[in-house]
């Protein structure tokens, strides 16, 4: 670890965190010295990167001090504690929480979507919600063509969103419900197991929930779109990796499923997977561990003039957060911006 940047990674023993180190080796990011943070009961354990044992350090100034980045995989109140540590100490930070997303001065980036924001950051470039990125990657290229008029999505997330907690759960409500025990819930409100909750996070007062309305602010905020018109339902499903969305979308300029097609498959980040014939449309079980997001069922609208469904896939541990600021980070570095 010669050349390259100095990089930090707050959370490295957890799930986003540790994925993020696997993607830098994939990637061969360019890194110096990678600095592993975390809570500081777990200083001193050992994580593996590029056949190195690092020591894990506790997240403070000194440790921000000897970065030039840091890659955050921690919890909102984590990140807006420590985010402002890092800034004073001239690290600039990539946030995978909700802390900062919605702020004025905080660029919002996917950068298959709008890496010029990148340039404008002040300290701190937020990675969206893993729904929202999935989705905008397909967005754009429809909306750079024929213009969004309306967004109708269903989300379908898997139980990972909720970190390894949800895994552990399905799989402990599946085995409970095959032996006829009783099933308890404590990451999710009802059982998983052999179900579908339609409530994510927090319901708010119009009903909807936090989680549907982070695809509707952070989509507008991304695509530049503050009048665009989204409405979201957002399904917790028992699948461990990989979110689904079910995709309606109104454009204001005509578009025929041929030349979606044609426009999907020349999108960047997205693979087109759309042979109905031949039974191959994207499925969770096969977009895992990958970082492109799928696209496919594309049919005309049946109920409204120039309206398109569609239907996508993508693994949200790794294009939906790790990947995403990574790729992020490659940007800042390749550029110059830090």
């Amino acid at each position: 670890m010669t050349k390259g940047v100095r990089l930090a990674i707050v959370g490295a023993t957890g799930a986003v965190g540790q994925e993020m180190m696997k993607i830098l080796e994939e990637r061969e990011f360019k890194v110096k010295e990678l600095i592993c943070l975390a809570d500081p009961r777990e200083e001193g354990n050992k994580v593996r990167f590029r056949d190195e044992d690092l020591t894990v350090k506790a997240a403070n100034a000194a440790a921000f001090k000897q970065a030039d980045i840091a890659l955050f995989a921690v919890n909102t109140d984590i990140s807006k504690a420590l985010a402002p540590l890092a800034r004073e100490n001239n690290c600039l930070v990539i946030d995978n929480s909700y802390a900062f997303r919605l702020e004025e001065n905080v660029p919002l980036v996917v950068p298959e979507v709008n890496p010029e924001d990148i340039a404008k950051h002040q300290g701190i470039i937020a990675n969206p919600n893993c729904s929202t990125t999935i989705m905008v990657v397909a967005l754009n290229p429809i909306h750079k063509a024929a213009r969004l008029k309306r967004v109708l999505v269903s989300t379908y997330q898997a139980v990972s969103g909720a970190g390894k907690a949800g895994i552990d759960e399905l799989e402990q409500h599946v085995r409970a419900y095959l032996a006829g025990d009783d099933i308890v819930p404590e990451v999710f409100q009802h059982p998983i197991a052999f179900n579908l909750i339609p409530h994510i996070d927090d319901f708010l007062s119009d009903n909807y929930t936090r989680e549907e309305m982070k695809l509707v602010w952070e989509t507008r905020k991304i695509m530049h779109a503050p009048d665009l018109k989204i409405a979201a339902t957002a399904v917790r499903v028992p699948v461990f990796r990989s979110h689904s969305e079910s995709i309606t979308v109104e454009t204001e300029l005509p578009l025929k499923v041929d030349e979606v097609k044609t426009i999907f498959s020349q999108a960047p980040g997205v693979v087109l997977q759309d042979q109905p014939e031949n039974k191959l449309y994207p499925m969770p079980l096969y977009t895992s561990n990958k970082d492109e997001v799928y696209v496919g069922r594309i049919r005309q609208d049946l109920s409204l003039d120039n309206g398109i469904l569609f239907w996508v896939v993508a693994d949200q541990i790794r294009k939906g957060a790790a990947t995403n600021a990574i790729q992020i980070a490659e940007i800042v570095v390749n550029d110059s911006l830090y």
